[in-house]
């Protein structure tokens, strides 16, 4: 009865993700934008390949997930810990007390631009507001935000900003993470009604005036950010539950418990954002659509090419947010990540998660420098590519191309040398073509055998090569 039990449980889980991971990598709703400079933009998103993100709030104070312990749904993420777990009401007091011991005094927003651009990172995306409503700008609509805090006296207290432009500086794109949803504001989670879950907590159209408000505070806070904190690349929308209730995907477990509209106007929105920053590329995640310039499947890579712009967003570590020990994913594994998301035709967001203190974890900045030292051999295999839709993925090799040069990528396992040999299918090359080794001065000879491209490569080139997380063997067709 148990293993039947089990079974069944195993069974739906497979079913219900398989049905997210089939919307996620779904790219027929996808609408391709009509605006040049948006078309100009999103191209340029595309070459860029790899960027930052980071959830950073007063959550980090406690080392407990971003925003979702306040959320009263029996889920395994909203779970509450501490002494006023018991009490979801005492909780939420405590937790929106944070902010009155918030003081991330080793702040410094050059040190992580610097180490995001040694690691061959080339765009950003911030969380000014999760779930919770705090503010990490200086917003005028609340004061649930982190210049009403001990860091308020600190000439960088404007956190968003500070980031923002020292991201800039380093010739970043810059995105704008913002929650749809606020569980701070009054007009989302009204106090007359208890909430029950992640919606608001009464009806919008049985309080059409409530939902008008909030709709208005969403937009005023969305502006400020679209006119006071410099030239912006990117808004990033998250909490993909508000939303027309047309747009929900019933294929989907989680779009199927939205219990009513929660249209927020985004036409207006996007209209309002672009007038200030042209060219913006609007993510409105999980609502296909106009909005939606490019898809983001979260913590997870799809399982084939997709012709559409898309971007992994994934964690370094296990946790979105900061918590006091963090398991990082070895260089190896996130240099494989990069790479197969790339081989796909996507972009990969890592997020890395700071401390109350102000600060990444010391094993954050020794990942980056190792990504780094083989992105500054092999980055041209990443950057200004396109993934590979006729090579695909063969035994160990992943393709990328730009033009009529092709990147073969051979992803090594932990202690493997360079082979002496690489057999490539599919790859038909006329008889100039040439092969090389990034990183390599050695020539490298090729044949075509049976059908095969076969690579032969000499044992100084696999020496001088060393020890390595991939090699990239470039093709000039």
């Amino acid at each position: 009865m148990k293993k039947t039990l089990v079974t069944l449980i195993i069974a739906v889980w497979a079913h219900t993700l398989s049905a997210q991971q089939h919307s996620e990598q779904n790219h027929d709703k996808y609408v391709v934008p009509t605006d040049p400079k948006v078309k100009e933009k999103l191209n340029q998103w595309q070459n860029v390949k790899f960027g930052l993100m980071m959830h950073w709030g007063t959550y980090s104070k406690w080392g407990i997930v971003e925003s979702w312990s306040l959320c009263p749904e029996d889920e395994g993420w909203c779970e509450r810990k501490g002494p006023f777990k018991d009490n979801w009401y005492e909780y939420k007091k405590a937790y929106e007390d944070l902010p009155k011991s918030f003081n991330p005094i080793q702040f410094n927003p050059d040190k992580w631009a610097a180490a995001a651009k040694n690691a061959g990172m080339k765009y950003l995306v911030f969380t000014t507001k999760h779930h919770d409503g705090f503010a990490m700008f200086d917003t005028k609509q609340s004061d649930y935000k982190i210049t009403n805090t001990p860091f308020a006296s600190n000439p960088k207290s404007n956190i968003a900003k500070e980031v923002f432009a020292a991201f800039r500086k380093d010739d970043f794109m810059i995105g704008a993470y913002f929650s749809k949803p606020d569980w701070h504001s009054n007009d989302y989670w009204w106090s007359y009604f208890p909430p029950k879950d992640r919606n608001p907590s009464y009806h919008p159209a049985r309080y059409p005036e409530k939902w008008k408000a909030f709709k208005q505070f969403t937009y005023n806070q969305i502006e400020e950010l679209m006119s006071d904190y410099g030239k912006m690349d990117i808004l990033w929308l998250d909490g993909g539950w508000v939303r027309p209730f047309s747009t929900i995907d019933s294929t989907v477990s989680w779009q199927r418990t939205i219990p009513f509209d929660q249209d927020i106007d985004m036409p207006r929105i996007a209209g309002m954002a672009r007038s200030h920053q042209p060219g913006l590329l609007v993510v409105d995640r999980t609502v296909s659509g106009e909005f939606e310039n490019y898809v983001t499947p979260e913590q997870q890579i799809p399982d084939h090419y997709m012709p559409i712009p898309w971007e992994t967003c994934m964690t370094m570590g296990d946790s979105w947010s900061y918590i006091p020990k963090e398991n990082f994913k070895p260089a190896r594994k996130l240099i494989h990540i990069l790479t197969d998301v790339v081989s796909k035709n996507g972009n990969l967001l890592l997020n890395i998660a700071p401390g109350p203190e102000g600060d990444f974890h010391p094993e954050a900045y020794q990942r980056l420098e190792e990504i780094g030292k083989w992105m500054q051999v092999n980055g041209e295999a990443i950057y200004n590519t396109r993934g590979d839709n006729e090579l695909g993925k063969q035994n160990k090799l992943v393709f990328t191309h730009n033009g009529n040069t092709t990147y073969a990528i051979y992803r090594a396992d932990e202690g493997e040398t360079l082979p002496a040999s690489i057999e490539i299918s599919k790859l038909t090359l006329a008889k100039t073509a040439t092969v090389s080794l990034l990183g390599s001065k050695e020539k490298i000879k090729w044949m075509a055998k049976d059908g095969k491209i076969v690579v032969e490569i000499p044992e100084k080139a696999r020496k001088s090569a060393g020890n390595s997380y991939a090699w990239v063997l470039k093709i000039n067709r």
